[in-house]
């Protein structure tokens, strides 16, 4: 399988996009479409491959647009739908593709279904379309927990209740009824025929149940990131709605892909989502929550790659996204390898972004495809000290869940200034952004030798241009707290873990370092935490 032909998702670089928090162009504090399109020669210039936008389309924002109300409708705080053709087109036209957030697990509760089935009753046609029970006497179905914390049901006046593994605001579909394959049919072909490049699947573990929904019996709380074996996610039933996913992307000129974001007990389980007639790719979570560490990191570089090439698809890479603490934090508290919104530490700004800036230097040295979160080039660090009164993450304000901190990777970045809202829209932001961000902002950075977005940007470029194709990884022999391997015959890749400087014989030409590299009489020292790339 290692011999299919290269495709241009097959070692992207693909940068999320969180749109209330990219731009705000009309200054309502709240980030927004012509917001991100203005920012599109800064993507360019990056040089990053394609972006993800996180949701746009009409909701009543009770988990920040992943509850839809119209899939094919873009919210008025976002823009229109002919905004969202004109960014497509626009990042189109500076090589940019663009990949789109779709959420099939669950709608909105005020999508027209949902209202309708509540109007109707029970034994409406329509409550079949979502799951809708009698309860158990005074209590639900079943004992399923919400992610969000409390029970995953929620009773209505007319004594039935209905699932919802999320929020109340987001009752699951069900997809056992055939009116919904077939509506996401056509949302899907809506949106390929706008021109975008494809999907990245909202829960994609998570839309066939159980048969019966039976009890689960055993602990009642799980977190959005950490669900094991149960009777609502990763059932086989799932694999074929993606098969015939596959084959509308396939009906689209442009190489149309989609992304899943698939929980599962097994990287092999993981790997069932991209077979060749299912999905193109998988986040790789197995790798985002690995604790910062030679052996830890070897294990799961070489379990994700094994796992990935055993169907043909390429393994990809990530360290934030818009659920989990950013990796300034997270690879610093002593919890490093829990991945979730957990609840942040302060930790040591100036460790914190030197470990960062070598885990994002490694990262972007492995094969595959690469996913980065807006603001990690920038070196941003988790905001843990935003108060109550700001916060939105439904599951903060929900008891046991999730620990609804999520909204302290969600705060909008700083592009210019000395002051908040440092460039993101004319108006305040929809959260608080630090002080200290100032130099942080991309005209802080912009140019700037040694700064993070330099190094994001120099090693996109050398990424282009020295990293050989395919998946195939060389480790070598290295000192102890030196992770070293070598991709094609003339890159190494040395990453020094421990807590010291390491000297070693320096293997050729340095390309580019995380921090300080210090190259004397052929001998190259390395300090602690910084990760380093070579031309043998």
């Amino acid at each position: 399988m290692s011999d299919l032909p290269p495709a241009w998702w097959r070692d992207a670089v693909i940068y999320q996009i969180y749109p209330r928090s990219f731009a705000d162009a009309n200054g309502d504090g709240i980030g927004d479409l012509p917001g991100i399109r203005s920012r599109l020669p800064y993507l360019r210039d990056l040089g990053v491959d394609a972006v993800w936008l996180s949701p746009f389309y009409l909701s009543p924002q009770a988990d920040a647009g992943y509850d839809v109300a119209d899939y094919r409708t873009v919210d008025p705080i976002f823009g229109t739908v002919e905004d969202a053709r004109g960014l497509v087109d626009d990042a189109h036209d500076v090589g940019v593709r663009v990949i789109v957030d779709l959420v099939p697990n669950h709608s909105s509760d005020q999508h027209v279904w949902f209202q309708q089935a509540l109007a109707e009753g029970p034994g409406s046609p329509l409550r079949e379309r979502y799951h809708f029970r009698d309860g158990r006497g005074d209590l639900p179905p079943n004992d399923w927990p919400s992610i969000f914390g409390g029970p995953a049901w929620t009773q209505v006046p007319d004594g039935q209740w209905y699932l919802h593994l999320f929020a109340p605001e987001q009752p699951d579909f069900n997809w056992d009824h055939p009116a919904v394959a077939d509506e996401f049919r056509t949302i899907l072909r809506f949106w390929l025929d706008l021109g975008v490049d494809g999907f990245r699947i909202d829960v994609a573990h998570g839309l066939v149940k159980e048969a019966g929904l039976p009890d689960i019996g055993a602990d009642t709380s799980w977190h959005l990131l950490d669900v094991g074996e149960s009777p609502c996610f990763d059932r086989p039933g799932v694999h074929e709605i993606y098969r015939g996913w596959r084959r509308i992307l396939d009906e689209y000129p442009g190489e149309r892909i989609a992304v899943a974001e698939a929980w599962a007990p097994t990287l092999a389980r993981v790997a069932d989502y991209v077979r060749p007639d299912e999905l193109h790719q998988a986040f790789n979570f197995s790798y985002m929550s690995t604790a910062w560490q030679v052996e830890a990191q070897r294990e799961v570089i070489d379990a994700s790659l094994a796992a990935m090439h055993a169907v043909g698809a390429p393994t990809t890479w990530t360290l934030s996204n818009h659920d989990v603490v950013r990796h300034t934090n997270r690879l610093m508290q002593e919890n490093q390898g829990e991945v979730a919104g957990r609840r942040p530490t302060e930790v040591d700004a100036e460790a914190g972004l030197r470990r960062a800036r070598a885990a994002s230097l490694l990262l972007l040295a492995l094969p595959g495809s690469a996913y980065l979160y807006q603001g990690e080039e920038l070196g941003l660090p988790e905001v843990v000290d935003l108060p109550a009164s700001v916060r939105q993450d439904p599951a903060f304000h929900r008891a046991a869940g999730q620990d609804g901190y999520r909204d302290g990777c969600r705060v909008p970045i700083p592009w210019s200034g000395t002051a908040a809202p440092y460039g993101f829209g004319p108006g305040s932001s929809w959260l608080p952004q630090p002080s200290s961000w100032a130099s942080l902002s991309v005209a802080a950075q912009d140019g700037v030798p040694g700064s993070t977005l330099t190094m994001y940007r120099d090693a996109l470029a050398l990424r282009r241009k020295v990293l050989a194709a395919g998946d195939a990884l060389t480790w070598q022999d290295a000192p102890g707290g030196v992770l070293a391997f070598e991709r094609g015959a003339s890159f190494r890749c040395l990453v020094n873990m421990g807590d010291g400087p390491v000297t070693l014989d320096a293997p050729g030409e340095l390309l580019i370092a995380s921090g300080p590299v210090a190259i004397e009489n052929g001998i190259a020292t390395i300090p602690p935490d910084t990760a380093s790339w070579w031309s043998l």
